[in-house]
């Protein structure tokens, strides 16, 4: 069971990179709560702001809010299983990123390889960063 604290955080932000938000305007925060305490919150703030393209809002935990380092990883795999590198393919790696940095990050590479059945990238935290890439560790 997850044991974490969650929050609601955004606002109004100057572009649709969501990375700022728009000048003198505070983060708009809302908790703690469980996790899906936090959806239910999330659901009913953006559902009152749909028609405004500039708000958004996101689910964050603990380790967002505490500054967790977070990696973009993956690449281009053999199979939709996701289990194999293609051949002539290693585990691509970038960060460390905070949380929305590695969102941002994650948006602009899975945009690129959108066309492409084969590539997926997930973003993990420093956690579980040495278990994603042990998968793919030559044996």
């Amino acid at each position: 069971m997850d044991k974490r604290s969650y929050w609601v955080v955004g606002g109004e932000y100057a572009d649709t990179s969501f990375s700022a938000l728009v000048e003198g305007t505070p983060e708009e925060r809302f908790g703690p709560f469980t996790e899906s305490g936090a959806h239910e919150c999330w659901r009913a703030l953006t559902g009152k702001t749909v028609d405004n393209a500039m708000v958004r809002y996101f689910v964050r935990n603990e380790d967002d809010r505490q500054g967790k380092a977070f990696f973009v990883v993956g690449g281009e795999y053999a199979g939709t299983d996701f289990k194999t590198m293609a051949e002539g393919h290693s585990v691509e790696r970038y960060g460390p990123f905070e949380k929305q940095e590695a969102m941002i990050f994650w948006r602009g590479i899975t945009s690129q390889t959108v066309d492409s059945a084969l590539h997926r990238y997930d973003i993990v935290s420093d956690r579980e960063i040495d278990e994603f890439l042990g998968r793919f560790a030559a044996g």
